[in-house]
């Protein structure tokens, strides 16, 4: 029989760990970032925002060096500074970033930092769970193949979280005026910027789809529209 405490302890456990990462995040962001305010990526951000209905959205850029965009658990926006340099020398466009900031907002929208408090918990609590469980038939092994099959769920997980913000961002987009289009080809150009090596990994070991499969599901949402390219 499963003893409970064990678990209920992991749970504890998975949900302050996550709330200090939360700390230690937002405490970062606040140290290494300032407030976006190019003009021309600012007036992207009022398109966003009137088609949000809203009176402004602010975007902070992240003083590192990567090419991202990320949501902060507390709802800001931020883009990378080398992104933002990506963007000053002519690699992407205005509408590519803008495309960027409106994922972030489906992110922020579709309460997906609020998700990953419960999944990262239950993960926590799975892994618990199954290495009790598995180390009894397997000793040794219990341990790895608990934490495998976690993994694969975690990056599931976060999959789906990235097609539900794409498709978020591609209704904004497209009622905003900018269209889908900037999104496709920021994806087609992604793994340059980023100078990923994703392909080499198994997909269901990814914690974000495939590029072509991202555009696939873009095409698909042309179609469903019937959003001219």
């Amino acid at each position: 029989m499963i003893k409970v405490l064990p678990i209920l302890l992991a749970l504890a456990y998975g949900l302050a760990m996550y709330r200090f990462s939360v700390w230690r995040t937002s405490r970062e962001l606040d140290e290494k970032s300032t407030e976006l305010a190019d003009p021309m990526l600012r007036q992207m951000c009022d398109q966003l925002a009137g088609a949000l209905e809203i009176e402004r959205i602010k975007v902070y850029i992240y003083e590192i060096k990567p090419v991202n965009g990320l949501a902060a658990p507390d709802g800001r926006i931020f883009i990378t500074r080398g992104f933002y340099n990506k963007f000053r020398i002519g690699a992407v466009s205005a509408a590519e970033i803008a495309s960027v900031i409106a994922h972030e907002l489906g992110h922020v929208a579709l309460g997906h930092s609020r998700r990953r408090i419960i999944d990262f918990s239950g993960q926590n609590a799975l892994r618990t769970a199954l290495t009790m469980i598995l180390s009894r038939f397997i000793p040794g092994l219990g341990v790895w193949i608990a934490n495998g099959l976690t993994t694969l769920l975690a990056a599931r997980l976060s999959r789906g979280d990235e097609y539900e913000a794409d498709a978020y961002a591609a209704a904004l987009l497209t009622k905003a005026g900018i269209g889908i289009a900037p999104q496709i080809s920021l994806f087609e150009k992604l793994e340059a910027l980023t100078q990923s090596n994703s392909g080499a990994a198994p997909a269901w070991l990814m914690s974000h789809p495939r590029t072509e499969q991202r555009i696939k599901a873009l095409r698909d949402l042309e179609a469903k529209w019937q959003i001219p390219s």
